[in-house]
């Protein structure tokens, strides 16, 4: 076997060992990234547990909310469609939209699914209740606020890597 072929099976086998790779971002060294869901109103609930939800399946990103100071994320609530206005990695605008709670769609999930286009998670209109991403895509009966493998993995590799996301106007719009 070349020197190429062993590094490249020695560094499969950490992969898949779950060891960590050169590079990488340690749960010790996450980037924290603040959030302030002051002006949320009656979401404020939702958003804290979007962040223990996000906080308890990914690794090189943790939210904490802000205490006396600026926020890199600041959490809003509005009569229209959820939405979030990224700026870069980890910081930005969201709207917990009430249009999408009159509708019926779970409050958990908007909350979960917006901080995912914070993280550099795009729309993914699959409409399977499986992917977060997929928004209202999925329909009001889908009551799941967890995300997917692909997606966790994404967030983590977008933090380790330092991705440079655009700033964007992520919207949510009614299924249809």
């Amino acid at each position: 076997m070349t020197t190429a072929l062993a590094g490249a099976a020695a560094a499969a086998a950490l992969l898949v060992s779950g060891a960590p790779v050169a590079g990488a971002v340690e749960s010790s060294q996450a980037r924290v990234v603040t959030y302030d869901a002051g002006q949320a109103a009656e979401f404020q609930a939702a958003v804290d547990k979007a962040a223990e939800v996000w906080n308890g399946q990914v690794r090189n990103v943790k939210l904490q909310k802000a205490t006396g100071g600026q926020a890199d994320v600041t959490v809003l609530a509005d009569d229209q469609w959820p939405r979030t206005q990224t700026d870069s990695l980890g910081k930005g605008t969201v709207w917990m939209g009430r249009a999408a709670v009159g509708e019926g769609h779970f409050i958990p999930r908007i909350a979960t699914h917006e901080l995912g286009h914070i993280f550099g998670l795009p729309d993914n209109r699959t409409g399977d209740c499986n992917d977060l991403m997929s928004g209202a895509s999925a329909g009001p009966s889908c009551k799941n606020d967890l995300p997917n493998p692909e997606e966790k993995a994404e967030v983590d590799q977008n933090f380790a890597q330092g991705a440079a996301i655009r700033p964007q106007l992520f919207t949510e719009s009614p299924a249809g």
